[in-house]
């Protein structure tokens, strides 16, 4: 990792505490502005650990490119939860073959970036 990628690597983590520290939840009850809080937090610190042995520069750079995105919409929807995809499960696609594997691989392709670090559900 270069220092300059490091560097904003480091900024973005302390952003987004910087963020769960002032964050008010949209409805005003104190108790869904702790547990919103108490996610950030939870949520940064997973993803951050879980990524923090990558090497490879483009994959870094894809992993901040989610963090900026998921900091500018919970910013501007003020709700810090990723937003949903809406796209049926298996809807369009047989139990096997190569409609299943289309079908799995075009589900890939059309993940939001701020969705990455997500696993399906």
């Amino acid at each position: 990792m270069t220092a300059s990628t490091r560097r904003s690597v480091l900024s973005l983590y302390m952003r987004v505490f910087r963020i769960a520290r002032t964050w008010q939840a949209q409805s005003g009850l104190t108790s869904d502005t702790e547990s919103e809080r108490k996610y950030i937090l939870q949520e940064a610190r997973t993803l951050f650990r879980q990524n923090q042995q990558l090497t490879d520069q483009e994959s870094i750079k894809m992993c901040i490119e989610e963090c900026e995105a998921r900091i500018e919409i919970g910013l501007h929807y003020r709700n810090p939860f990723p937003r949903a995809t809406y796209l049926p499960p298996m809807g369009l696609a047989t139990q096997k073959g190569r409609r299943l594997r289309a079908q799995q691989r075009l589900r890939k392709q059309a993940k939001p970036i701020y969705l990455q670090s997500h696993d399906e559900t």
